[in-house]
């Protein structure tokens, strides 16, 4: 539970620190998970880092059922549920209204036709995430890792399972973000060693494939093509590809 927890502070703390980089013409940058812009990934991306504050708060469901592979089944990603997971980013982003610029309105919940003119800039939208994942951070740390959690989808799971999710949200779709903004990837070593044992079962990956972790995650996630033979080689060796929506 420690290297999960680690692994999920320092790819937070990572993407935080980028965030803090930013222009207004960065956030409107289209992404490799179309129809999202930058903005609207960073929204997809703070939601998910901050699930757990409300999970943590709930009951606790009388038994876990789904482990952190089976959280990204193909069930999860049908078209209604990819559509209304698009579509609630770009809300997302939106509802962020910016205080700084002129007709923003005050709160996080007074979204309107001000706020989609005016969308957060570069500031509140890294002040925004930093207050997300923080705030999943403490709340874990008030827990044991096998403290039972529901997901927004209805699986019961461990509070660890479930964080291990987190990990892989916010450092796969930090290679989209990355690609977005044309800057090297920035995944944390703890990070991707969290994803690439999901990915493998903690298996290693065959010497055959030459491949580092991030060139493993980047092709077990979709985000770089596989060769024929690579294929081969995966499919010996048995591993399990996750589903992704993007």
């Amino acid at each position: 539970m420690e290297a999960v927890r680690a692994a999920f502070r320092d790819e937070c703390a990572r993407l935080d620190a980028v965030l803090r980089t930013l222009t207004g013409a960065d956030l409107d940058r289209p992404t490799p998970c179309p129809p999202w812009a930058v903005r609207d990934l960073v929204a997809h991306v703070r939601t998910g880092a901050g699930r757990l504050v409300d999970m943590l708060a709930a009951p606790p469901p009388p038994r876990a059922e789904v482990d952190a592979a089976g959280y990204f089944g193909t069930a999860k990603f049908t078209p209604e549920v990819d559509a209304a997971r698009i579509d609630s980013a770009r809300q997302a982003a939106r509802h962020l209204a910016d205080p700084g610029r002129a007709g923003a309105r005050t709160g996080p919940h007074h979204a309107g036709p001000d706020d989609a003119r005016q969308p957060a800039g570069p500031a509140v939208t890294a002040a925004a995430f930093t207050t997300a994942w923080r705030a999943t951070d403490a709340a874990v740390a008030a827990h044991s890792a096998g403290r039972l959690v529901r997901t927004r989808h209805g699986d019961p799971m461990t509070l660890h399972e479930f964080l291990v999710t987190r990990v892989v949200e916010v450092g796969v779709h930090g290679l989209d973000l990355a690609v977005a903004l044309r800057r090297e990837p920035w995944l944390t070593p703890t990070a991707a060693r969290v994803i690439a044992d999901l990915l493998t079962g903690a298996r290693p990956v065959p010497v055959g494939l030459g491949w580092d972790r991030l060139t493993l995650i980047r092709r077990a996630t979709g985000r770089a093509p596989l060769t024929d033979r690579e294929r081969e080689v995966v499919a010996a060796a048995g591993f399990r590809w996750l589903s992704f929506g993007g």
